[in-house]
């Protein structure tokens, strides 16, 4: 595929993917032909195909990241790359089964600025989150999963509020109907851009206790 980025909508987004859901009771396959077809936000123009989550539908945890990135918006797949490397080790420091995990992310297309012919990753606005978020909801009815963790501030804030900030919060049980364990730790593409090594060994560490508590949590 090739990004849409001088495509035209026919009428203005919506800013709500609700009205391109499939309907109720559609599997994982129908989710994802539905969003290729998504006009919810103007995020589809310039992306190259929308990405849903990719994992068992039995897993028990559901880890939620921001959005995808480059790599993830031609491959269409979810945290593929250097940031999910990190994410892998860090769920087997934490004694979480990567097989019993699923792996999405709170937007489903990549924002970005083109830099010549770089694509840069671009922070989605919290209304293109809130935008967006029907999918996630979707995927999370489909899944039920017993633990749910958002990986850095965006996805935390759409899923937690805007009032919740991952760097006081991270690792704290959170009540919600998400899931009965819920929580949020860093992003591991924060971990690779940390400024120095020290710095880059105090985020993984800090990931590996955040989802470790969820690790106990399925355990107990």
């Amino acid at each position: 595929m090739t990004p849409r980025r001088g495509a035209a909508a026919t009428a203005a987004e919506p800013m709500d993917a609700t009205p391109f859901l499939p309907k109720p009771g559609a599997g994982v396959a129908e989710l994802a032909r539905a969003a290729e077809e998504c006009r919810g936000c103007p995020l589809w123009r310039g992306s190259t195909q929308a990405v849903l989550g990719e994992g068992p539908l039995d897993a028990r945890v559901v880890l939620v990241g921001e959005q995808p990135g480059d790599r993830e918006d031609i491959e269409g797949r979810p945290f593929v790359g250097p940031a999910g490397r990190e994410l892998d080790r860090a769920l087997e420091a934490a004694g979480i089964d990567r097989d019993d995990a699923y792996v999405t992310n709170a937007v489903k297309h990549f924002k970005f600025k083109e830099r010549g012919k770089r694509r840069i990753h671009d922070k989605p606005t919290h209304t293109e989150v809130k935008a967006c978020m029907p999918w996630l909801d979707r995927e999370l009815e489909l899944l039920s999963p017993q633990a749910v963790v958002a990986l850095g501030a965006t996805a935390a804030q759409g899923l937690l509020g805007r009032d919740f900030r991952v760097t006081r919060q991270h690792g704290e049980l959170v009540e919600s109907e998400l899931a009965p364990i819920v929580t949020a730790t860093v992003h591991p593409s924060a971990v690779l851009r940390a400024r120095s090594d020290e710095a880059r060994q105090e985020m993984r560490a800090m990931m590996v206790d955040d989802l470790s508590v969820v690790a106990k949590r399925l355990t107990a």
